[in-house]
């Protein structure tokens, strides 16, 4: 197996920053505009870019046999559609590091899912670093009280933690079926046409919302906020973490995830104003340290 690039690693962390500012991007806009016109916008803004960057780079879009139609519609169903339905609706309810938090949930079920689904073997290691990174999560999403969340689950997750839990869901299934939607195509080529499939199907929903649409909440913020989520927490973050799919595989991609509440906390309480818990700290070193547990053994052997 060759060598993967330290670049690819680099990327993957930069992803992970820009989908922790994504959190706060998305508590600004949940809060002033209607859900699914906001989704559309986004990736209004990041089809524009996409089309760009594939006919820059790439010459244009290729043509998509049957199956690749079938696996980027899927794409763009879970990881577009879905997950931006869940990602808003449980931004409106909780605060943006809070649901920055439960992104950390994604490798280990990323992981289980590649188990049972495909027989992937992960290692020891691997899974030792997968579960350390987990129970960094289950601390910081608890507040530090694990016994209390598990007498009483309905005190740590309401629901804005549940739509955040339907989006880890859907975030998984797009992990996954990206594996799949690269065999033929290149990151730019997928992500494009997952993100042109998500942009219908937003858009569709968003023609119900019209009515309720106020245009004087476009402010700066807003307009600022709605173009960060398309541009660098869509064009550049998917095209990047696809490059690692690539490269690294699902599982291990996946594990990136973890830094995106690390991130995501830390920018919510400079840029928010809200509080961070002596919980998230702890919680958040374990993650890192699973993170680089996971990523530092040798893959296993196919």
């Amino acid at each position: 197996m060759s060598k993967v690039p330290l670049s690819v690693y680099i990327k993957l962390t930069c992803v992970a920053l820009f989908w922790g500012c994504t959190f706060i991007a998305g508590r600004i806009v949940s809060q002033e505009l209607p859900h699914m016109i906001v989704a559309s916008l986004r990736f209004l803004v990041a089809c524009a870019c996409l089309l760009v960057v594939a006919w820059r780079v790439e010459g244009g879009l290729p043509k998509l046999t049957r199956a690749q139609l079938h696996a980027t519609f899927g794409l763009g169903a879970t990881g577009i559609f879905l997950y931006n339905i869940c990602f808003l609706a449980a931004l409106e309810r909780m605060p943006a590091g809070r649901s920055a938090l439960f992104v950390s949930l994604s490798p280990i079920v990323t992981a289980l899912s590649m188990a049972v689904l495909f027989g992937e073997r992960l290692g020891k290691i691997k899974w030792l670093g997968i579960a350390i990174a987990f129970v960094g999560a289950a601390v910081v999403i608890s507040k530090g009280e694990l016994m209390g969340m598990l007498q009483d689950v309905s005190k740590s997750i309401g629901a804005g933690e549940l739509f955040m839990l339907g989006g880890v869901a859907a975030w998984t299934a797009y992990t996954i079926l990206g594996k799949h939607a690269l065999k033929g195509l290149s990151p730019i080529a997928a992500t494009t046409y997952a993100s042109l499939w998500g942009l219908l199907l937003l858009t569709a929903g968003a023609v119900s919302e019209l009515p309720k649409l106020d245009t004087s909440h476009f402010t700066f913020e807003v307009v600022m906020a709605i173009i960060f989520l398309g541009v660098f927490g869509t064009v550049i973050g998917f095209i990047w973490y696809y490059e690692g799919v690539k490269a690294l595989g699902p599982a291990r991609t996946a594990v990136f995830n973890n830094l995106v509440p690390v991130f995501g906390v830390t920018l919510s309480a400079v840029y928010l104003h809200e509080t961070i818990f002596a919980s998230m700290v702890i919680g958040g070193l374990l993650v890192i340290a699973g993170v680089s547990l996971t990523n530092w053994s040798r893959p296993t052997a196919k």
